[in-house]
């Protein structure tokens, strides 16, 4: 009898005590975000998507994704949901293990209700005016200033022998502005560049003896030995070949184009300021829409 009534005291104990620690596991309610966007890309290179409620000035972070097709559902505390103001979506780069947003935010918008349409040009820039030009030359090898007749293997911004060949918008902190010319089995950056009227990021390939430019170009002279670029022999020709403008979260580590690309043309077979290509602008961007519960 008393090792019946012990059981018994036993078996109530236990089940108080899994009541206990379910009611602590369960935690604050959690509700789902509905993320919808058109035009976003899935990412590539270890970057990915995070998003943000902006709830009294703080942001709480979602969880991140790196593909954005059809309806991404995104956990969060109701609580944290019903008191946002504002939802952010940034690119994260790889390796990233902070609390707190990158300052590429791609996306954001302010909650009406259920809802908030999220847009692009209020966070980045209004791309919708970009316009461009460039010819093809090589400065970087003309010694003495003589042009040595080899300007088919470089590529520059500019109008005219000194002046600047783009005309873009100030990009948010977090971007920068990226040249690019595809080879047909290598796509090779220019640089990254924040000023179209000063000389770029890039410079890598460049010849010896001549002067670069004050304004964003590349010469595809040399590669260094500090450079591993297969796929590709220099000098490498820009005649006939793709020439774009990429916006890219410079923090990202990737060595893609990313997928917003405002300018773009496809370079011809004459060469120097005398002959300069105009660039067709794009202007599409990502938009999209989070809603929360009611």
């Amino acid at each position: 009898m008393m090792t019946r009534k012990i059981l018994v005291l036993a078996t109530l104990i236990l089940g108080v005590l899994f009541t206990s620690c379910s009611s602590d596991d369960d935690g604050p309610p959690v509700t789902t975000l509905q993320l919808e966007t058109i035009g976003l890309q899935p990412l590539t290179g270890g970057s990915s998507y995070q998003g943000w409620l902006i709830v009294n000035g703080q942001t709480i972070p979602t969880a991140k994704f790196t593909n954005p097709s059809g309806i991404v559902n995104l956990d969060v505390f109701a609580e944290d949901a019903a008191a946002a103001s504002q939802f952010v979506i940034t690119i994260e780069p790889a390796g990233d293990i902070d609390d707190g947003p990158s300052d590429a935010k791609i996306l954001t918008g302010n909650f009406s209700g259920t809802a908030a349409p999220l847009t692009f040009q209020t966070v980045v820039a209004d791309l919708s005016t970009a316009s461009g030009q460039f010819f093809l030359a090589t400065p970087t090898d003309n010694a003495g200033g003589v042009d040595n007749g080899n300007d088919e293997f470089g590529v520059w911004f500019m109008n005219g022998a000194n002046a600047a060949g783009l005309s873009l918008p100030t990009l948010a902190s977090g971007w920068k502005y990226e040249g690019w010319v595809d080879f047909g089995n290598k796509i090779v950056s220019t640089g990254t560049f924040s000023d179209v009227n000063a000389t770029d990021d890039g410079n890598l390939f460049k010849g010896s003896g001549g002067d670069v430019p004050s304004f964003p170009g590349e010469d595809f002279l040399v590669i260094p030995s500090q450079v591993s670029l297969s796929g590709i022999t220099f000098p490498a020709a820009v005649t006939g070949k793709r020439v774009f403008i990429t916006v890219e979260p410079f923090q990202d580590n990737d060595s893609n184009p990313f997928f917003i690309e405002p300018l773009s043309a496809t370079a011809g077979i004459t060469t120097g300021p005398a002959n300069p290509v105009t660039m067709t602008s794009n202007t599409a961007v990502p938009s999209g829409r989070v809603t929360r519960p009611n």
